[in-house]
């Protein structure tokens, strides 16, 4: 490997500007962003993708992504991100949504998206809370676990269980491509990229709807230190939460 190739893959990806985020320290947004970037940058991609970030959970993503970017109303984000591909078929578009957006206000658009088979990808950001508006529960909110609006703790009775987006999806004719990945060590993390780039190619062989929905630590809403994130992620997390290949209809997506 030449000193050029190890300074890129050290460095900072092109595609990521070099400011200041407001996100959290241990936040999983960051690592997230970063692998956009690469993939961007590492399939030349600037000039040909188009990002959109809704209201809410996952504002402000165009303020680190030098990519083109949109922003649409609070939920509605995967709808425009349709439009926005069906006036530019050409584009690959992406919509990056937290789990209050797309699985609570937004849950009647990513249905009728997915079920439509609309060609998009979908980045789907589970920390479970509103960690960018207050920490509120969440419908992927843990049996048990306290947010601002549920300081005993998340009830079956009453609240219900969390909502698994992925599974949610899977039954739907049209949708090809869905796959739980997790910010938890470098090897999650290289997990999480094939993932993603396995989206983003199913997209530009116009199969259909892929979503990658990502386990994304929150130290400040789960009142942890960071370092311990990682671990409650997957003692706490996975075993409601499970990672891997949930659906895959094409052996495209693993070419």
């Amino acid at each position: 490997m030449t000193d050029t190739k190890l300074k890129f893959k050290a460095g900072r990806p092109t595609s990521l500007l070099p400011v200041p985020t407001h996100y959290c320290p241990g936040c999983g947004h960051g690592v997230a962003h970063r692998l956009i970037a690469e993939i961007v940058d590492e399939w030349d991609l600037r000039g040909n993708v188009i990002g959109m970030a809704p209201v809410g959970c996952a504002v402000i993503a165009y303020n680190y992504l030098d990519i083109d970017m949109c922003e649409a109303a609070h939920g509605r984000t995967p709808e425009v991100a349709v439009g926005i591909k069906r006036v530019r078929p050409d584009k690959l578009v992406f919509s990056y949504q937290g789990d209050g957006d797309l699985a609570a206000i937004g849950t009647n658009e990513i249905i009728h998206v997915a079920n439509r088979g609309e060609p998009i990808t979908v980045i789907f950001i589970n920390n479970t809370c509103y960690g960018m508006t207050g920490g509120q529960m969440a419908p992927t909110t843990l049996v048990g676990q306290r947010t601002s609006t549920t300081p005993k703790g998340r009830h079956l009775i009453g609240e219900g269980p969390p909502l698994r987006v992925c599974e949610l999806l899977s039954p739907l004719e049209r949708v090809v491509y869905l796959e739980r990945r997790m910010l938890t060590s470098p090897k999650e993390i290289r997990l999480t990229k094939k993932a993603i780039e396995r989206a983003f190619r199913v997209q530009q062989q116009g199969l259909g709807f892929s979503m990658v929905e990502i386990l994304s630590p929150c130290p400040t809403h789960w009142r942890l230190p960071p370092e311990q994130c990682a671990a409650y992620i997957e003692d706490r997390l996975t075993p409601v939460f499970p990672v891997g290949v949930i659906k895959d209809t094409t052996s495209a997506a693993r070419a």
